[in-house]
């Protein structure tokens, strides 16, 4: 089990996040829509002939502290299938600077003509929304609080949930 035999850590691994990569399969709308619509510029931008068969583009758009949004095109491959899950259970959130920031987007999107949700999460604010391949961002603020220490009772909890057994 995840707990058994580690003493959890009081002090994260000093890892911060680098980049996400996600395949896309429309180069052009994703180019328009993150250098335009998200005004993010293309830092980098790499082709090949052979990932595991496809001929690939990357596109690596680049966030404020050096993060990276990585966009993969692997032309001929087959779009990810993920029918019968909620729409919002794999996102990307970008954390706005200040809260007034969360109604500039509001209206940035509205403009551009995409749809998007809000959602308070506690004094969290947050506008949800699909790029042209239906990769859910989510523009938050506050960022979300990082905890510095490992908390034993959360390990416990994910250890209840994944013994617990599934609904026949």
């Amino acid at each position: 089990m995840l707990g058994v035999g580690r003493r959890p850590m009081t002090q994260p691994p000093g890892l911060k996040l680098d980049h996400v990569v996600f395949p896309v399969r429309d180069a052009a709308a994703t180019l328009q829509f993150y250098t335009e619509v998200l005004g993010l510029p293309l830092v980098g931008a790499q082709s090949g002939d052979d990932w595991d068969g496809y001929p690939w583009l990357m596109m690596v758009f680049g966030l404020d502290g050096g993060q990276e949004i990585v966009a993969v095109a692997l032309r001929g491959a087959p779009a990810p299938d993920y029918r019968g899950l909620p729409v919002d259970a794999r996102h990307y959130a970008l954390a706005a600077p200040a809260e007034d920031d969360i109604d500039r987007w509001r209206s940035r999107l509205s403009r551009a003509d995409v749809d998007f949700w809000e959602e308070r999460h506690g004094d969290q604010r947050s506008l949800y929304f699909a790029d042209p391949d239906g990769v859910i961002l989510e523009i938050t603020w506050p960022r979300s609080p990082t905890l510095r220490v490992g908390r034993p009772d959360l390990v416990a909890m994910v250890e209840r949930w994944i013994k617990t057994p599934v609904p026949a």
